[in-house]
């Protein structure tokens, strides 16, 4: 795609429930909006979670595949170097919150006719700039790149549960209790008992947005109770898992209604 003469070039796709966006990569950053359903993404370093009315930025050149949970409409915003450094995005993945106002410019930059333009100039630089405000969302599991760590950590996203224990952890990675829980930190910023917080929440999310129920997730990842699965998921996302389905909802009826 060449955006030498304008920078940002927003565009619009559907995909099926189930469907998958094999790995690939961009020669500009992709900022990915989920109108719609729900978006799983992976890629060497880590996974990330995107739920409706949520996005994730993925920097030009990092090979990623994306999986979708239910039925998903995806706005992209592909953004050159330049105006990526402008809207302070950074050089790795990262999930953000959406304004309204960064919803209604990118309707706006969909109705544009194609070329260069003055409206499209100010557009883009409005849609930078509230780029540059968007809040960041603790949506993600980063992989250690340690062969040791990484096969350690790749086992409990294959079958993520509370009940592993850093203790089986450090079994699996061959270390130490004490060695594994300094490497582990050091590789991935967070210690392991919060990395697992995000894994549960995140494997959470997919199967809440595929239809499966509160009580049903909150034993199947290992909870103690449903409760003690409500107040990880609030505080990791903002609100408790039934309200956030009827948000998910709401959000994906008025979608199809406006389709």
């Amino acid at each position: 795609m060449d955006l030498d003469s304008i920078g940002v070039v927003v565009t619009t796709r559907t995909f099926k429930p189930g469907d998958v966006f094999a790995r690939h990569t961009h020669d500009e950053g992709q900022f990915a909006y989920a109108v719609s359903g729900g978006i799983s993404m992976f890629t060497d370093k880590g996974n990330w979670i995107v739920p409706a009315q949520r996005a994730i930025w993925v920097p030009a050149y990092i090979g990623h595949e994306m999986h979708m949970h239910g039925a998903v409409t995806m706005l992209n915003t592909f953004i050159e170097h330049k105006s990526a450094a402008l809207a302070a995005l950074p050089p790795y993945c990262q999930v953000y919150g959406v304004s309204a106002l960064l919803r209604h410019l990118f309707d706006a930059m969909l109705a544009l006719p194609g070329g260069t333009s003055a409206r499209r100039a100010r557009l883009e630089s409005t849609l930078l700039d509230e780029l540059s405000g968007m809040p960041r969302l603790p949506l993600s599991v980063p992989l250690p790149q340690d062969p040791r760590l990484s096969r350690a950590c790749r086992h409990m996203l294959d079958a993520p549960t509370q009940a592993m224990s850093i203790n089986e952890m450090a079994k699996m990675a061959n270390m130490s209790r004490r060695t594994f829980t300094r490497q582990f930190r050091e590789a991935t910023g967070v210690s392991f008992v919060v990395w697992k917080q995000h894994v549960c929440v995140l494997e959470a999310l997919s199967r809440l947005s595929q239809g499966a129920s509160v009580k049903d997730v909150s034993a199947d990842l290992g909870y103690s109770s449903t409760s003690a699965f409500s107040a990880t998921f609030k505080f990791l996302l903002g609100d408790a898992p039934v309200r956030y389905l009827a948000r998910y909802r709401e959000l994906t009826l008025s979608s199809d209604a406006s389709s």
